[in-house]
């Protein structure tokens, strides 16, 4: 299935190079770009109660207003100026609520794009992550800095374990798998029995994407005493892959931010552009 929106979401602290590569791709692939403007809003320094009698709060809160309604109206005629279809909608949600928010937008979007400015924003990027892969049910690409995003890939190298999330990130990423002229299914220490990969690890994802025209290749991979993650990375470079696919979060949030696991690792720094979806 194509992309016919994307969004991308900013803030008063990141610059335009994120809305452009955001416009980049939706000329790309003839989408319409929808950008989410945000301020978190900063929370009452004495509690809940204090917020009604704390001049400096209020303050406060009026000058990130005022930082929110400047940031929209850059942006509104940052896009003025562009030739893809676009629109800008903002939002002041509290902290406890803004992943949810940032989810219910990117729910009227086929993908969400973060750029290597908001990846640069801890919390702005930890929001968006969080909103786009537990509240929207689509999926979301990270562009890191210094690396060439695009939704027309040639290579790509998708990141298989056969779980529930890998098989969101294929269905979601079928149109651009179809159009690349190689794809590759990684498979690292496939666990070889009905429950995990079958009795040829690989080989049925490769069947379903042949099915749809991908030109597949299964790369059965030993850790060798490296993470997963390192793993992926290596092979992204030896294969000249422009774009990862992988599932996000086979474990919970919790034990990911606590013992780590792939998705953390991924997300800190693999080298090319990933597709990852829930």
């Amino acid at each position: 299935m194509p992309f016919k929106t994307l969004l991308t979401v900013t803030g008063p602290d990141q610059g335009d190079d994120d809305l452009k590569l955001a416009a980049g791709l939706c000329e790309e692939i003839h989408a319409h770009l929808s950008v989410f403007v945000l301020v978190i809003a900063s929370p009452p320094s004495g509690g809940e109660y204090a917020a009604v009698v704390s001049p400096a709060w209020l303050e406060e809160r009026q000058a990130e207003m005022e930082m929110l309604e400047k940031r929209t109206s850059t942006v509104s005629r940052l896009l003025s100026e562009s030739a893809v279809s676009a629109d800008v909608s903002f939002d002041y949600p509290d902290n406890a609520w803004a992943d949810e928010i940032i989810g219910r937008r990117a729910r009227y979007a086929d993908l969400t794009v973060l750029g290597p400015d908001l990846l640069a924003s801890d919390t702005l990027k930890q929001k968006v992550i969080e909103g786009g892969l537990f509240s929207s049910g689509k999926p979301i690409l990270l562009v890191p800095r210094s690396t060439r995003a695009t939704l027309k890939p040639k290579r790509v190298l998708v990141a298989w374990d056969a779980g529930l999330e890998a098989s969101r990130a294929v269905r979601e990423s079928l149109g651009i798998l179809a159009g690349a002229e190689e794809v590759r299914v990684a498979v690292v220490d496939p666990i070889e029995d009905e429950r995990h990969h079958g009795a040829e690890p690989g080989a049925d994802v490769a069947a379903y994407l042949a099915r749809h025209g991908v030109k597949v290749v299964v790369d059965r991979l030993p850790s060798s005493n490296h993470s997963i993650a390192e793993v992926l990375r290596q092979h992204a470079i030896d294969t000249d892959a422009e774009l990862m696919v992988m599932g996000a979060y086979g474990h919970s949030r919790l034990r990911e931010r606590i013992f780590g696991g792939v998705t953390k690792s991924v997300m800190e720094g693999v080298g090319l552009p990933v597709l990852m979806a829930r």
